[in-house]
């Protein structure tokens, strides 16, 4: 019977597209699907919430040196392992797996820089990095970057991004707060200013020595600042906590930081604090040698 005959063409099933990996990342905040390049030209901030996604230690390095340069110091410094510590794995081979993975020797970049035309010793840390876990070469780094900054009369500047102390180094690990802190005290007798920066995470022994110790400290929106975590103080208080606790605007509204600065700024009002400390620690020294 004709009702039976095929007078279309059957359907074809056309190739599947592939889409390439990375082209849309969603937001952690709003759960919004962004295009990732849109994101790449707001510098990682979220357009539908202002969430501040976490960035990698270079891209800080050219969203504030001057061209984007750090003249690096000590690159070659490794940790050792003076506890032959083992968890799931040997210390050795953690280290080494993030070496492999970074294309760095450990969680930190140190060296001399420009921030509007005013050189600047320069820290910065790499939460990539073992979560940029505080060991002897962070303190040691940090600890060289304090000195530059001290021998050239120099402005420092740190940028903290970091879990805390490195527990495979024990308490060789805690001894960096106090060698860290000492030589801050050096620098404040100099006179010298100290911009911290902190980013998310900054927490625990790091938060407790280096970051909370400038002269200026601003924290990036949303930040997850303190020393233990929300959930451990939480079980150890068995309360609940208030809403947005341990935020950098929780820190900045009980007077814990100076200034909550978006990312799109933050150049700016780093090179504007610098000038004016700067302005004024020159201005200190001509009227004490006259």
């Amino acid at each position: 019977m004709e009702w039976f005959k095929k007078t279309k063409p059957a359907l074809v099933s056309q190739p599947k597209k592939d889409i390439p990996d990375g082209l849309w990342t969603k937001c952690s905040s709003c759960s919004e699907i962004i295009y990732t390049k849109t994101l790449e030209e707001s510098q990682w901030v979220c357009p539908n919430c202002d969430f501040h996604f976490r960035i990698s230690s270079k891209k800080y390095i050219q969203l504030l040196l001057d061209d984007g340069k750090l003249e690096e110091f000590d690159q070659n410094l490794t940790s050792c392992d003076p506890l032959e510590f083992k968890d799931s794995k040997r210390y050795p081979d953690r280290v080494k797996a993030a070496q492999l993975k970074t294309g760095r020797n450990d969680a930190i970049m140190a060296g001399l820089g420009t921030i509007d035309n005013l050189p600047v010793s320069f820290v910065i840390m790499d939460f990539s990095f073992i979560g940029g876990s505080m060991g002897s070469v962070v303190g040691e780094k940090i600890a060289r970057g304090i000195e530059r900054s001290i021998e050239r009369e120099i402005p420092l500047v740190i940028v903290s991004c970091s879990g805390g102390a490195r527990m495979q180094e024990g308490i060789l690990s805690l001894m960096q707060m106090a060698k860290t802190s000492a030589l801050l005290a050096k620098l404040a007798e100099r006179g010298l200013p100290y911009v911290s920066i902190l980013t998310n995470p900054t927490t625990a022994g790091v938060m407790a020595s280096y970051a909370s110790l400038g002269d200026v400290i601003i924290a990036e929106p949303g930040a997850l600042l303190g020393f233990a975590g929300p959930r451990v103080i939480q079980q150890t208080i068995g309360q609940e906590l208030p809403e947005g606790f341990q935020s950098s605007e929780f820190f900045r509204e009980r007077g814990f930081l100076d200034k909550v600065v978006p990312r799109n700024v933050l150049q700016h009002t780093l090179s504007l604090f610098l000038h004016y400390f700067t302005d004024n620690c020159k201005a200190n020294r001509n009227s004490s040698a006259m």
